[in-house]
């Protein structure tokens, strides 16, 4: 919070000084859209199995049980999030998890959520 603000009304536990570092609501933007991408149940799974494998378009289809342009469509939504990246070996396309903070952050939350345990993990 930028500005001065006063709540209308004031309680024994009240921190001023957390509320005053709050960031505005338009800060919250690409927090908001990186868990909107993960909210859909199918984007979920396809991320947590491109964390633990690269695979092109047609072997996620098949494991996911969908046609390749409804899959090719959820990678196109999660690499724009910026949690999936690519790498292109001729005319395939292989998908894997993005080698970012934010993508292993997330990865750590899902299985820890689901009570999954990593085959990765140290």
């Amino acid at each position: 919070m930028n500005q001065e603000f006063s709540f209308p009304h004031r309680h024994a536990n009240h921190h001023d000084e957390a509320f005053a570092a709050l960031p505005q609501t338009a800060n919250f933007e690409m927090v908001a859209s990186t868990f909107k991408q993960l909210s859909d149940p199918v984007r979920c799974r396809i991320f947590l199995l491109l964390c633990h494998s690269e695979e092109c378009v047609i072997n996620i289809a098949a494991f996911m049980n969908m046609s390749s342009p409804a899959v090719a469509h959820h990678l196109k939504l999660l690499k724009v999030s910026g949690l999936v990246q690519t790498r292109r070996e001729g005319k395939e396309v292989f998908y894997r998890a993005a080698q970012s903070n934010l993508a292993q952050e997330l990865h750590r939350m899902i299985e820890k959520v689901m009570n999954l345990s990593c085959c990765n993990e140290k």
